[in-house]
Protein backbone atom coordinates (compact mmCIF):
# COMPACT_ATOMS: atom_id res chain seq x y z
CA UNK A 1 0.00 0.00 0.00
CA UNK A 2 1.45 3.44 -0.91
CA UNK A 3 1.81 5.90 1.66
CA UNK A 4 0.60 9.39 1.51
CA UNK A 5 2.28 11.37 -1.10
CA UNK A 6 3.47 15.26 -0.06
CA UNK A 7 4.26 17.97 -2.11
CA UNK A 8 8.24 18.61 -2.51
CA UNK A 9 7.72 21.93 -1.81
CA UNK A 10 9.21 23.19 1.54
CA UNK A 11 7.19 25.73 3.53
CA UNK A 12 8.58 27.83 6.27
CA UNK A 13 7.83 25.28 9.30
CA UNK A 14 8.69 27.77 11.72
CA UNK A 15 5.71 30.60 10.61
CA UNK A 16 2.98 31.49 13.45
CA UNK A 17 -0.14 30.76 12.31
CA UNK A 18 -3.73 31.53 12.51
CA UNK A 19 -5.63 29.58 15.10
CA UNK A 20 -8.70 29.21 13.00
CA UNK A 21 -9.13 29.35 9.44
CA UNK A 22 -11.92 28.98 7.10
CA UNK A 23 -10.78 26.84 4.19
CA UNK A 24 -12.78 25.62 1.22
CA UNK A 25 -12.28 22.54 -0.68
CA UNK A 26 -13.30 22.73 -4.18
CA UNK A 27 -13.39 21.40 -7.39
CA UNK A 28 -13.97 22.29 -10.94
CA UNK A 29 -16.07 19.18 -11.76
CA UNK A 30 -17.79 16.37 -10.04
CA UNK A 31 -16.34 13.31 -8.47
CA UNK A 32 -12.58 14.46 -8.36
CA UNK A 33 -12.71 13.80 -4.45
CA UNK A 34 -13.63 16.66 -3.22
CA UNK A 35 -15.78 15.78 0.21
CA UNK A 36 -13.66 12.93 0.58
CA UNK A 37 -10.87 15.34 1.36
CA UNK A 38 -12.98 17.30 3.33
CA UNK A 39 -14.34 14.75 5.30
CA UNK A 40 -10.96 13.36 6.09
CA UNK A 41 -9.43 16.38 6.86
CA UNK A 42 -12.20 17.38 9.41
CA UNK A 43 -11.36 14.20 10.88
CA UNK A 44 -7.40 14.60 11.34
CA UNK A 45 -7.84 17.46 12.82
CA UNK A 46 -10.61 16.69 15.71
CA UNK A 47 -12.77 18.50 18.32
CA UNK A 48 -10.72 22.01 16.76
CA UNK A 49 -12.56 22.09 13.46
CA UNK A 50 -16.11 21.93 12.61
CA UNK A 51 -17.86 20.47 8.81
CA UNK A 52 -19.84 22.68 6.35
CA UNK A 53 -21.66 20.93 3.63
CA UNK A 54 -21.99 23.76 1.51
CA UNK A 55 -22.92 21.13 -1.55
CA UNK A 56 -26.50 21.93 -0.91
CA UNK A 57 -28.12 20.09 -4.05
CA UNK A 58 -26.53 16.61 -3.40
CA UNK A 59 -25.13 16.71 0.55
CA UNK A 60 -22.84 13.05 0.83
CA UNK A 61 -20.73 14.43 3.72
CA UNK A 62 -23.35 13.06 6.34
CA UNK A 63 -22.47 9.47 4.63
CA UNK A 64 -18.56 9.33 5.53
CA UNK A 65 -18.89 11.34 8.76
CA UNK A 66 -21.68 9.83 10.30
CA UNK A 67 -22.87 12.90 12.64
CA UNK A 68 -25.52 12.69 15.04
CA UNK A 69 -28.03 15.40 13.94
CA UNK A 70 -29.65 17.11 16.32
CA UNK A 71 -30.92 20.18 15.10
CA UNK A 72 -32.91 20.87 11.92
CA UNK A 73 -34.21 24.53 10.95
CA UNK A 74 -36.02 25.42 7.82
CA UNK A 75 -33.80 28.51 6.15
CA UNK A 76 -36.65 31.21 3.89
CA UNK A 77 -35.80 33.94 1.63
CA UNK A 78 -37.96 37.04 1.32
CA UNK A 79 -40.37 37.15 -1.85
CA UNK A 80 -42.79 39.87 -2.95
CA UNK A 81 -46.55 40.06 -2.65
CA UNK A 82 -48.64 42.38 -3.76
CA UNK A 83 -51.68 44.32 -2.24
CA UNK A 84 -53.83 44.99 -5.28
CA UNK A 85 -55.90 47.13 -4.08
CA UNK A 86 -52.97 49.25 -3.83
CA UNK A 87 -51.91 48.50 -7.52
CA UNK A 88 -52.02 50.87 -10.10
CA UNK A 89 -50.10 48.63 -12.51
CA UNK A 90 -47.62 51.23 -13.24
CA UNK A 91 -44.94 48.47 -14.06
CA UNK A 92 -41.98 49.97 -12.38
CA UNK A 93 -41.18 46.99 -10.75
CA UNK A 94 -41.15 44.76 -13.55
CA UNK A 95 -38.87 47.64 -15.16
CA UNK A 96 -36.06 47.29 -12.26
CA UNK A 97 -36.34 43.33 -12.04
CA UNK A 98 -33.20 42.38 -13.75
CA UNK A 99 -34.29 38.23 -13.76
CA UNK A 100 -37.77 38.75 -15.26
CA UNK A 101 -39.38 37.38 -11.58
CA UNK A 102 -42.34 39.58 -12.05
CA UNK A 103 -44.24 41.28 -14.49
CA UNK A 104 -47.38 43.58 -15.35
CA UNK A 105 -49.87 42.37 -18.42
CA UNK A 106 -52.84 44.90 -18.64
CA UNK A 107 -54.44 44.60 -15.17
CA UNK A 108 -52.54 41.90 -13.96
CA UNK A 109 -49.27 41.44 -11.89
CA UNK A 110 -47.59 37.88 -12.55
CA UNK A 111 -44.76 36.81 -9.80
CA UNK A 112 -42.52 33.87 -10.23
CA UNK A 113 -41.21 33.55 -7.14
CA UNK A 114 -38.09 30.48 -8.29
CA UNK A 115 -36.67 33.54 -10.22
CA UNK A 116 -36.31 35.99 -7.40
CA UNK A 117 -33.16 36.73 -6.45
CA UNK A 118 -34.87 38.67 -2.93
CA UNK A 119 -33.10 41.85 -3.95
CA UNK A 120 -36.24 44.02 -2.88
CA UNK A 121 -35.99 46.31 -5.58
CA UNK A 122 -39.91 45.49 -6.60
CA UNK A 123 -40.99 47.23 -3.65
CA UNK A 124 -39.04 49.99 -2.97
CA UNK A 125 -39.72 51.62 -6.27
CA UNK A 126 -43.38 50.67 -6.06
CA UNK A 127 -44.85 53.92 -5.54
CA UNK A 128 -48.00 53.22 -3.86
CA UNK A 129 -46.40 50.58 -1.33
CA UNK A 130 -48.79 48.04 -2.83
CA UNK A 131 -45.65 45.06 -2.89
CA UNK A 132 -44.39 44.06 0.57
CA UNK A 133 -42.45 40.88 1.15
CA UNK A 134 -43.21 37.51 2.21
CA UNK A 135 -40.82 34.26 2.41
CA UNK A 136 -40.78 31.31 0.56
CA UNK A 137 -38.87 27.94 2.30
CA UNK A 138 -35.16 27.43 0.47
CA UNK A 139 -34.56 24.01 2.08
CA UNK A 140 -33.39 22.91 5.95
CA UNK A 141 -30.22 23.80 7.55
CA UNK A 142 -29.07 20.51 10.07
CA UNK A 143 -26.53 20.42 12.45
CA UNK A 144 -25.32 17.99 14.88
CA UNK A 145 -21.96 16.59 16.04
CA UNK A 146 -19.41 13.44 15.24
CA UNK A 147 -17.87 12.83 18.84
CA UNK A 148 -16.89 16.37 19.18
CA UNK A 149 -16.59 17.65 15.51
CA UNK A 150 -19.57 19.81 14.77
CA UNK A 151 -21.41 19.39 11.61
CA UNK A 152 -23.82 21.39 9.77
CA UNK A 153 -25.43 20.78 6.43
CA UNK A 154 -27.39 22.81 3.79
CA UNK A 155 -30.04 20.29 2.49
CA UNK A 156 -31.92 22.13 -0.60
CA UNK A 157 -35.66 21.73 -0.95
CA UNK A 158 -36.53 19.34 -4.03
CA UNK A 159 -37.11 21.85 -7.22
CA UNK A 160 -35.82 25.17 -5.80
CA UNK A 161 -33.06 26.31 -7.93
CA UNK A 162 -31.86 29.42 -5.23
CA UNK A 163 -28.76 27.40 -3.85
CA UNK A 164 -26.84 30.24 -2.78
CA UNK A 165 -28.89 31.95 0.09
CA UNK A 166 -29.03 28.66 1.78
CA UNK A 167 -24.90 27.78 1.41
CA UNK A 168 -24.54 31.22 2.95
CA UNK A 169 -27.03 30.71 5.80
CA UNK A 170 -25.07 27.28 6.34
CA UNK A 171 -21.75 29.54 6.47
CA UNK A 172 -23.30 32.18 8.72
CA UNK A 173 -23.81 29.22 11.54
CA UNK A 174 -19.75 29.06 11.69
CA UNK A 175 -18.51 28.67 14.86
CA UNK A 176 -15.16 31.24 15.08
CA UNK A 177 -13.58 29.82 17.35
CA UNK A 178 -13.24 26.23 15.55
CA UNK A 179 -11.10 25.47 11.76
CA UNK A 180 -14.10 25.51 9.56
CA UNK A 181 -14.10 23.18 6.86
CA UNK A 182 -15.97 24.09 3.64
CA UNK A 183 -17.05 21.32 1.58
CA UNK A 184 -17.96 23.45 -1.82
CA UNK A 185 -20.40 22.17 -4.26
CA UNK A 186 -18.72 21.46 -7.72
CA UNK A 187 -18.17 23.97 -10.74
CA UNK A 188 -17.37 27.46 -10.52
CA UNK A 189 -21.25 28.67 -10.62
CA UNK A 190 -22.93 30.88 -8.36
CA UNK A 191 -23.25 28.09 -5.50
CA UNK A 192 -19.95 27.46 -5.62
CA UNK A 193 -18.86 31.45 -5.38
CA UNK A 194 -20.99 31.37 -2.18
CA UNK A 195 -19.02 28.76 -0.73
CA UNK A 196 -15.82 30.02 -1.75
CA UNK A 197 -16.39 33.93 -1.19
CA UNK A 198 -14.51 35.15 2.22
CA UNK A 199 -12.54 31.56 2.81
CA UNK A 200 -8.83 32.30 3.49
CA UNK A 201 -7.88 29.25 1.56
CA UNK A 202 -9.32 27.29 -1.29
CA UNK A 203 -7.91 23.57 -1.83
CA UNK A 204 -8.94 22.54 -5.79
CA UNK A 205 -9.26 18.43 -5.86
CA UNK A 206 -8.20 17.89 -9.00
CA UNK A 207 -7.09 14.28 -11.00
CA UNK A 208 -4.12 14.28 -13.82
CA UNK A 209 -6.48 13.90 -17.01
CA UNK A 210 -7.63 16.27 -19.64
CA UNK A 211 -11.37 16.83 -18.42
CA UNK A 212 -9.73 17.53 -14.74
CA UNK A 213 -7.20 19.69 -16.14
CA UNK A 214 -10.05 21.47 -17.95
CA UNK A 215 -12.22 21.94 -15.30
CA UNK A 216 -9.10 22.86 -12.63
CA UNK A 217 -8.46 25.85 -14.97
CA UNK A 218 -11.67 27.34 -15.16
CA UNK A 219 -11.84 27.08 -10.86
CA UNK A 220 -8.46 28.51 -10.84
CA UNK A 221 -9.16 31.50 -12.68
CA UNK A 222 -12.58 32.28 -10.62
CA UNK A 223 -10.91 31.36 -7.23
CA UNK A 224 -8.01 33.95 -8.25
CA UNK A 225 -11.01 36.69 -9.45
CA UNK A 226 -11.93 36.65 -5.57
CA UNK A 227 -8.23 37.11 -4.77
CA UNK A 228 -7.90 34.23 -2.29
CA UNK A 229 -5.04 31.62 -2.46
CA UNK A 230 -5.18 28.38 -3.49
CA UNK A 231 -3.16 25.06 -4.10
CA UNK A 232 -4.09 21.53 -5.60
CA UNK A 233 -4.47 17.91 -4.11
CA UNK A 234 -4.42 15.27 -6.65
CA UNK A 235 -6.51 12.41 -6.34
CA UNK A 236 -5.59 9.15 -8.51
CA UNK A 237 -2.25 11.03 -9.05
CA UNK A 238 -0.70 8.15 -10.81
CA UNK A 239 -3.78 7.66 -13.95
CA UNK A 240 -4.02 9.73 -16.81
CA UNK A 241 -0.77 12.40 -17.79
CA UNK A 242 1.29 14.73 -16.77
CA UNK A 243 -0.08 17.95 -17.87
CA UNK A 244 -1.50 18.83 -14.69
CA UNK A 245 1.86 18.79 -13.33
CA UNK A 246 2.69 20.95 -15.57
CA UNK A 247 0.20 23.15 -15.20
CA UNK A 248 0.80 23.57 -11.74
CA UNK A 249 4.14 24.30 -12.21
CA UNK A 250 3.59 27.17 -14.78
CA UNK A 251 1.36 28.37 -12.40
CA UNK A 252 3.26 28.64 -9.15
CA UNK A 253 0.40 26.35 -7.68
CA UNK A 254 1.57 24.30 -4.94
CA UNK A 255 0.35 20.54 -4.72
CA UNK A 256 0.24 19.89 -1.12
CA UNK A 257 -1.20 16.17 -1.24
CA UNK A 258 -1.48 13.09 -3.69
CA UNK A 259 -3.49 10.36 -3.44
CA UNK A 260 -2.91 7.48 -5.87
CA UNK A 261 -5.22 5.05 -7.38
CA UNK A 262 -5.80 2.34 -5.65
CA UNK A 263 -8.00 -0.76 -5.04
CA UNK A 264 -8.09 -0.38 -1.33
CA UNK A 265 -8.88 3.15 -1.31
CA UNK A 266 -11.44 2.76 -3.73
CA UNK A 267 -12.86 -0.15 -1.31
CA UNK A 268 -13.10 2.28 1.42
CA UNK A 269 -15.42 4.60 -0.24
CA UNK A 270 -17.55 2.59 -1.55
CA UNK A 271 -18.02 1.48 1.53
CA UNK A 272 -18.79 4.57 2.92
CA UNK A 273 -15.16 4.34 5.29
CA UNK A 274 -12.66 7.14 5.37
CA UNK A 275 -8.75 6.64 5.16
CA UNK A 276 -8.13 8.35 8.14
CA UNK A 277 -9.66 5.70 10.40
CA UNK A 278 -9.42 2.89 8.34
CA UNK A 279 -5.73 3.71 7.20
CA UNK A 280 -4.50 5.10 9.86
CA UNK A 281 -0.70 6.01 8.24
CA UNK A 282 -2.92 8.71 6.43
CA UNK A 283 -4.08 10.77 9.20
CA UNK A 284 -0.79 12.49 9.88
CA UNK A 285 -1.16 13.42 5.72
CA UNK A 286 -3.79 15.32 6.66
CA UNK A 287 -2.58 17.03 9.58
CA UNK A 288 0.34 18.32 7.30
CA UNK A 289 -1.92 19.36 4.71
CA UNK A 290 -3.54 21.78 7.09
CA UNK A 291 -0.17 23.00 8.48
CA UNK A 292 1.26 23.33 4.90
CA UNK A 293 -2.11 25.53 4.14
CA UNK A 294 -1.69 27.47 7.29
CA UNK A 295 1.87 28.30 6.36
CA UNK A 296 0.68 29.62 2.77
CA UNK A 297 -1.84 31.57 4.75
CA UNK A 298 0.93 33.14 7.06
CA UNK A 299 3.43 33.62 4.27
CA UNK A 300 0.60 35.57 2.33
CA UNK A 301 -0.33 37.59 5.32
CA UNK A 302 3.20 38.44 6.08
CA UNK A 303 3.53 40.31 2.42
CA UNK A 304 1.03 42.18 2.51
CA UNK A 305 2.06 44.05 6.41
CA UNK A 306 2.69 47.32 4.74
Amino acid sequence: MSQPVQSKQHLNRNLSHKSVMNLCIASGKGGTGKTTIAVNLVLALGERAELMDCDVEEPNAHIFLRPEITHSKAITTPVPEVDFSLCTYCGQCAQICRFNAIAVVAKRVLLFEDLCHSCGGCSLVCPTKAITETTRELGLLESGHRDDIRFLSGRLRIGETMAPPLICAVRQAADPDKITIIDAPPGTSCPVIAAINGADFVVLVTEPTPFGLHDLKLAVEAVRLLGIPCGLVINRADIGNREVYAYAEEERLPILLSIPFERRIAELYSEGKTLVESLPEWQPAFVQLYEDIAALVRQKEALCVK
